[in-house]
């Protein structure tokens, strides 16, 4: 019985310590895992993100503020300073360093003189971007509310001031639409750029050069890294890396030349363009564009009001009429339609027509701008007195397809691959076009149309300057060039220009002469419709167009000043100078500014004065001494 009471007491034992043995292990296997986790947080926070977390500790005590590079300046051909910068004080807030935003907010509304709200909803544009981010609650605040932001900024936690260049427009509005504007990087931007170069309160180009060369002009940023405290104030400067300036804008234009078309256009409120163009080169030396947006407006950022009344603007500001207006050419298409004849062999110099004041084709009339018409004319006279007549059947013999054939040999319905945003090509109609854009065959009295530059003929003022431009040059089609050079800061040049021939016209020389006679008739005929454009001493060769807008039979027989502006003709006057040796092309295009002779011939007068200015005297003293 005894033994029998050990052996029981003996297997009770063992299951304890088989139990207690259990325990122990399983408590092991606890602190195991236990100091296994603790290792393995400890290697991710220490290895696995260690970096991170050691520049999270750092930024603490120092803080990285970016420094924003000067834009690059645009220059005219002479080296006069189109765009330049100043210093722009901003106001931002970074919430990370801001024990209070609601606070800080509310106190600093009245001192920026802002609405709550505003500011609020600025604050709440940046949600999901990391808190160490600076966000821009104001730009380019005024030297009162800098100084008493300095002043008291312990009041102010998270908020600092960052200083920005911002564009300063030495000439006003010139060339604006060209020039372009910045504005801030949007988030759609944001997320297509390099995260290296732009960060989200950045300015970035938004229209015209300064957003097709933004690579050139932004340069690159610098930084400064400051000691602060745990409330983000800073205690001192330990290091700086200083920006690198953009690169510089040498442009062909020439700022004075351009200003005075510029200041005549906008003396009456004109809406159209001017182009100025080196024949030889092909370099631009206006390119005006009226009326212009304004600049200023867009420094700091627009406002919606200016926004919209830029948009609602029955003129269009925001239209680039050089490039984006495109027009009927009018009559100054004649010259397209008689070179197109010459070539196809169906006239020549001596070709005489009689002009009654219309030409009957089919069962309708087709009238002659003046109704009691010219009576016999040759070429050389109907391009002088730009007789319709004459260009009807001459049009009618060519065909619309043989018209197109010699219109885009001098550049018409094509772009012409200048530098400048949103080029559109024209229209340069045929039957193959009309059948495929609207279902439907071509109409041979549609070719009278397009024969006088009307109907479904489309060209931007470039375009015809162009035009203008290669006949003067002999057939010889240049690129349109704007930009004349880059130049990096320190001053080497890294990208420079030359004259691109890109088109080699075949053209019998002694067609051409007779066009080009019959131009310069236009301007020093007895009878040419450009007469008042006569300058003493200088040979021009021009032509005059009035672009038909609409045809209105409630408007027929007003007085032109009594038609509704909208109703309006376009006015055309392009030309070159000096006819024996040409070096400019000349083209205005004025919105319904009726005719060609009065109400855009005068504003290329001014122009040509300004140009050959210091030379006119010598050219009227030789041209006096021919007559002796």
């Amino acid at each position: 019985m005894f033994f029998k009471e050990v052996d029981e007491f003996s297997e009770r034992d063992e299951e304890s310590a088989d139990l207690l043995r259990k325990r122990l292990l399983g408590g092991v296997v606890v602190i195991v895992i236990f100091f296994s986790l603790i290792m393995l947080r400890l290697w991710s926070l220490q290895i696995h993100h260690g970096e991170e977390y050691k520049k999270r500790a750092d930024s603490n005590r120092v803080r990285k503020q970016e420094i924003a590079p000067p834009r690059g300046h645009i220059l005219d051909r002479f080296g006069r300073e189109i765009v330049t910068n100043r210093p722009s004080f901003n106001v931002v807030m970074i919430r990370e360093d801001s024990d209070n935003i609601d606070d800080v907010v509310k106190r600093l509304a009245p001192v920026l003189k802002e609405d709550i709200s505003t500011l609020w909803d600025r604050i709440r544009e940046a949600e999901g971007t990391p808190r160490y981010m600076p966000i821009t609650l104001k730009e380019d605040i005024d030297w009162e509310t800098l100084a008493y932001l300095e002043n008291h900024n312990q009041k102010f936690s998270g908020i600092r001031i960052e200083v920005q260049p911002v564009r300063v427009y030495n000439y006003q509005d010139l060339a604006a639409n060209n020039i372009g504007y910045l504005g801030s990087i949007s988030k759609q931007e944001l997320e297509k750029a390099d995260k290296t170069i732009y960060g989200g309160n950045d300015l970035i180009g938004k229209q015209g050069l300064e957003r097709l060369r933004e690579a050139d002009l932004r340069g690159e940023k610098g930084y400064r890294f400051t000691e602060v405290n745990a409330r983000g104030f800073e205690q001192k400067q330990l290091k700086a890396i200083e920006p690198l300036p953009g690169r510089e804008l040498r442009l062909t234009l020439d700022a004075e030349l351009q200003k005075v078309a510029e200041d005549l256009m906008n003396a009456d409120g004109k809406a159209g363009a001017v182009v100025t163009m080196e024949v030889k080169t092909g370099r631009l030396l206006t390119l005006v564009s009226t009326p212009s947006i304004h600049l200023e407006d867009f420094v700091g950022g627009i406002s919606h009001n200016n926004w919209n009344a830029l948009r609602e603007n029955e003129k269009n500001p925001l239209i680039n009429k050089v490039v984006q207006g495109a027009y009927p050419p009018g009559s100054t298409y004649k010259m397209i339609t008689a070179l197109a004849g010459l070539a196809k062999g169906v006239i020549d110099e001596n070709t005489a027509m009689y002009c009654p004041g219309y030409y009957s084709f089919g069962n309708r009339r087709f009238r002659c701008w003046k109704h009691s018409g010219h009576g016999a004319v040759n070429l050389k006279r109907a391009i002088s007195e730009s007789c319709d007549v004459y260009f009807y059947q001459v049009g009618q013999w060519v065909g619309v397809d043989g018209l197109a054939e010699m219109a885009n040999q001098f550049g018409l319905g094509h772009k012409s691959g200048v530098e400048i945003e949103h080029e559109r090509s024209g229209l340069t109609p045929t039957k193959d076009w009309k059948r495929k854009r609207y279902k439907t065959k071509w109409h041979e009295g549609e070719t009278l149309s397009v024969a006088i530059g009307q109907g479904y003929n489309l060209a931007t003022p470039l375009q015809i300057c162009l035009m203008t431009a290669t006949l003067a040059n002999k057939g010889k089609r240049m690129k349109p060039q704007l930009i004349e050079r880059v130049t990096d800061p320190s001053g080497e040049v890294v990208e420079e220009f030359t004259p691109e021939v890109t088109a080699e016209i075949k053209i019998n020389k002694r067609h051409l002469k007779m066009v080009l006679d019959g131009m310069v008739e236009v301007v020093h005929g007895k009878k040419g419709t450009a007469r008042k454009v006569k300058i003493k001493g200088l040979t021009i060769g021009g032509k005059t167009g009035t672009a038909q807008v609409v045809r209105v039979a409630q408007y027929r027989g007003l007085k032109e000043e009594d038609i509704p502006y909208k109703y309006r003709d376009h006015a055309w006057f392009t030309c070159f100078a000096p006819a024996d040796d040409p070096e400019i092309a000349v083209t205005v295009l004025v919105e319904h500014g009726l005719h060609g002779g009065s109400g855009a011939g005068p504003i290329a007068r001014a122009v040509m004065q300004k140009y050959f200015g210091p030379r006119l005297a010598a050219m009227q003293e030789a041209a006096e001494k021919e007559k002796q």
